[in-house]
């Protein structure tokens, strides 16, 4: 199985305010975010990230890392850069990249961390704006049917397959 999702902010206390999450602390955030991720990830399932797994983390990375399911790639967010150095990426990623488009079932998808106009395949997958649609670029986006938004707030917390990923974005886009 092929599951997406963005914008976990492991380690960001701030975010649950900044995002309004349905948790009490950092810790369990990240304890929730773990369980919705291996109640629902194998091993043998692999896991497309659009970026910002990891902010203001003050643990250890590859203690969050060393328990998360699946094959793993990263497509490097904004906030990853600060703690990528810190952890062997080798150890827990098949790989990391800025940008990757790949062949699915689905069709050609190509993902990245930021929204983008023009892609290459079929469709895109992107983070980073979370569950914003306020900013005035939105409407744009919300006009663009095969581009989804993997963020976690918009994905119930937890890695989703293409099909998930699609009816949670058609939903999102409905929202008053």
């Amino acid at each position: 199985m092929i599951y997406y999702i963005s914008d976990l902010h492991f380690g960001h206390a701030n975010i649950i305010k900044l995002c309004n999450r349905p948790f009490s602390d950092v810790n369990e955030m990240n304890e929730a975010l773990i369980a919705n991720w291996n109640n629902k990830v194998t091993n043998g399932d692999t896991v497309y990230i659009a970026g910002d797994l990891f902010f203001r983390m003050a643990d250890d990375p590859a203690a969050v890392l060393s328990r998360l399911k699946g094959k793993k790639h990263l497509i490097v967010g904004n906030h990853d850069k600060t703690w990528l150095p810190r952890v062997d990426t080798a150890k827990y990623f098949k790989s990391v990249q800025p940008i990757l488009t790949v062949a699915t079932p689905d069709g050609k998808i190509t993902l990245c961390h930021y929204p983008m106009m023009c892609f290459e395949g079929r469709y895109h997958i992107y983070g980073h704006i979370h569950a914003n649609r306020t900013d005035p670029f939105y409407p744009l986006l919300a006009a663009m049917p095969r581009a989804f938004n993997a963020s976690a707030e918009v994905n119930g917390y937890t890695p989703v397959t293409f099909e998930e990923l699609a009816r949670n974005n058609e939903r999102f886009r409905r929202l008053p």
